[in-house]
Order: structure tokens, then C-alpha cells, then sequence
């Protein structure tokens, strides 16, 4: 046979990642975006059901922290589907 099987189904190459450090570091930054967008969507609620707090329709939940949502989501799917320059054996 031209390749040999190794009974204890064992490698004879180092241990590698799935990704590359570039798409770990892309992760990671979309993972702090993720996590900003919620925090800065939570809170805006009253303690008294009778008082309107007009804090829920402050511009920060409407506008920045959806965008810093989906700009999270982006990037969790720029690092999966980014391929950098491997090289080729």
C-alpha cells in the first residue's frame, strides 16, 4: 500500500487548529462586539409599572447597540469564511 495505517489510529503530524491565528483574533473581536451590543441594549426598564422612564428609547439601545450587534455577527462570519495565505506542500 502506499500509505501505512497506524493501528492506534495515531498522527504522525503536530496537533493543528481548525483556524488560523488571524481568524482566532477575528473571532475574538466579534465575540467583544457581540457581548457590547447586549450590555449596551440592557437596562431602560422602570421599577414602578405606573412611570414611564423615556430612558428605553434612548438612541444608544435604538441605534448603536443593534449595530454593534450585527457588526459582531459580521465578523463571526468573516472569521469563519476567512482563508489567509496557507502554505502549500
Amino acid at each position: 500500500m502506499a500509505k501505512e495505517i497506524n493501528k492506534n489510529n495515531e498522527s504522525n503530524s503536530p496537533f493543528t487548529f481548525v483556524f488560523g491565528k488571524i481568524n482566532y483574533i477575528i473571532m475574538l473581536v466579534g465575540i467583544v462586539l457581540l457581548a457590547l451590543g447586549y450590555i449596551f441594549l440592557s437596562g431602560g426598564g422602570s421599577d414602578d409599572p405606573n412611570v414611564f422612564n423615556p430612558a428605553m428609547f434612548d438612541s444608544r439601545r435604538l441605534y448603536v447597540a443593534p449595530i454593534l450587534i450585527i457588526l459582531g455577527l459580521i465578523a463571526e462570519i468573516v472569521a469563519i469564511m476567512y482563508n489567509g495565505k496557507r502554505n502549500e506542500q
